[in-house]
């Protein structure tokens, strides 16, 4: 590992170190995926802090390879290109704000899901859900059940800032042409982006129970593509930035 940069190294040691950590820490009966993964705002297991640990953990060990490999493909060239401050500020702006993202969108389903309900049932809810959920039951109502997943549910996983960084290689290097597979021929880098926002988008406005965060995913590309304008202005009017 000498050959990758100081801090995509020092991301791809960490989230291994906290991925074995989680798992060792079950065999004790502690779940720290549930304690800091990242929890809806109104849930009796928020932290503010899940906005930042959250993105160090994740749900096995395909979501975690995934989410390194393309850290250590892409990220370590952002990094020597732009040097380790300035990419290890881009990987948490995006990440965070993958969170901020998650929270708004599930902040939306909750007050339209609450709606509908008495503010007895919502009180219910938001009491006894957690702890429903963690001894693996949920309510008998229908709704109060569906309605309990969306508020204690946790999203963990470095996907928002991984997809911060896909954005950025992007629109760094757009023609970089690319094999992924399955497509048997190879697309430029600035096609592949956008046709992973695209299905992104597609994914999250379907609302897919496929138990993934695609609206924090796109969030990750949002904070991503600000920040880089943002530098680029400061950049244009001749001032100093990382």
């Amino acid at each position: 590992m000498n050959n990758i940069p100081a801090v995509t190294k020092n991301l791809l040691i960490i989230n291994v170190l906290f991925f074995f950590g989680a798992m060792a820490a079950q065999r004790w009966g502690y779940d720290l995926n549930n304690l800091l993964g990242l929890h809806f705002f109104l849930s009796p297991d928020f932290n503010v802090a899940q906005l930042v640990t959250y993105m160090f953990m994740h749900a096995n060990f395909e979501h975690i390879f995934f989410n390194m490999f393309a850290v250590w493909m892409f990220g370590r060239t952002l990094e020597l290109v732009w040097g380790p401050k300035r990419f290890l500020i881009y990987y948490m702006v995006c990440g965070v704000g993958a969170g901020l993202v998650q929270e708004l969108v599930t902040g939306i389903e909750y007050y339209s899901m609450a709606s509908s309900m008495s503010p007895e049932a919502l009180e219910v809810v938001l009491r006894e859900g957690a702890s429903a959920l963690q001894s693996g039951m949920n309510f008998v109502d229908s709704r109060m059940a569906e309605l309990n997943i969306v508020v204690n549910h946790s999203t963990v996983g470095a996907s928002g800032a991984v997809y911060g960084i896909l954005l950025a290689f992007g629109m760094l290097f757009p023609n970089t042409e690319m094999f992924v597979f399955p497509i048997p021929f190879p697309i430029k880098a600035k096609f592949f982006v956008v046709g992973y926002a695209v299905i992104e988008l597609v994914l999250g406005m379907s609302r897919t129970a496929d138990g993934v965060a695609h609206f924090a995913h796109l969030g990750g590309m949002i904070f991503g593509l600000l920040l880089i304008v943002y530098w680029k202005k400061k950049r244009n009017n001749g001032q100093f930035y990382y």
